[in-house]
């Protein structure tokens, strides 16, 4: 069930079956998105985004009632690559966790500076579908999958101290890409954030795993010895 203060009919209409309504949501859905990184969530309309798609308002109501189910669903796919990207990167346990968390922040970077119109769109209309059970469940699914990285990255360390990290990082991520995408930025300034970051990061985890060591040489710089 929708919280009550959720917009009634925030899910789309009915999912496409055929090979021809599959095509028509998505140039529908490809239309939104530019509507919406270029006009901002707030004068996002449904007739804008029909006539985008080159689709009648009749056409698009069959599968969406209005422009919050379109924004939704929006969300939702981005909520899906985030997920998998987390997914993707974090669970290949092949790699070192370091390694595997570098190549995160590269890929994440990369993600917030691309589609930087997009996300500021849709934080904008974030009200309408922040409590959803769809979010709900989109922000257990990533914490689930820092978790498991976590007690892979920090073995041995309490588990209040892993999921204090973990919201560190995420929070990082999020803050520090949220600002840094709000200009455009060039693929070497991407690349310069996405070094020095993971830096940063990797030194923090490295303090927990051996915090005696790191305490040994603070008191030895502190000291001159």
């Amino acid at each position: 069930m929708w919280p009550p203060h959720l917009p009634a009919g925030i899910s789309s209409r009915k999912q496409p079956k055929q090979a021809h309504s599959t095509e028509l949501v998505a140039a529908i859905l490809d239309a939104a998105a530019q509507v919406l990184a270029r006009e901002g969530a707030h004068r996002f309309t449904t007739a804008r985004i029909a006539e985008r798609a080159g689709v009648s308002i009749g056409s698009l109501y069959q599968y969406f009632p209005n422009k919050a189910a379109i924004l939704f669903r929006l969300q939702g796919d981005e909520w899906r690559q985030t997920i998998d990207m987390l997914s993707s990167i974090l669970a290949e346990t092949r790699r070192p966790p370091l390694d595997r968390l570098r190549s995160l922040v590269h890929a994440f970077l990369r993600s917030e500076c691309e589609e930087a119109a997009m996300r500021v769109a849709l934080h904008d209309a974030a009200p309408l579908y922040r409590d959803a059970p769809e979010a709900q469940a989109a922000r257990a699914s990533a914490d689930r999958i820092m978790e498991l990285f976590m007690q892979e990255a920090l073995p041995g360390v309490p588990e209040a101290t892993r999921a204090l990290a973990g919201d560190l990082i995420v929070t990082t991520l999020a803050t520090v890409g949220k600002q840094f995408s709000e200009a455009p930025r060039s693929l070497d300034e991407i690349g310069t954030y996405a070094e020095a970051m993971p830096d940063m990061i990797c030194a923090y985890l490295e303090g927990l795993r051996s915090p005696s060591r790191d305490v040994r040489d603070l008191v030895a710089v502190d000291t001159g010895n």
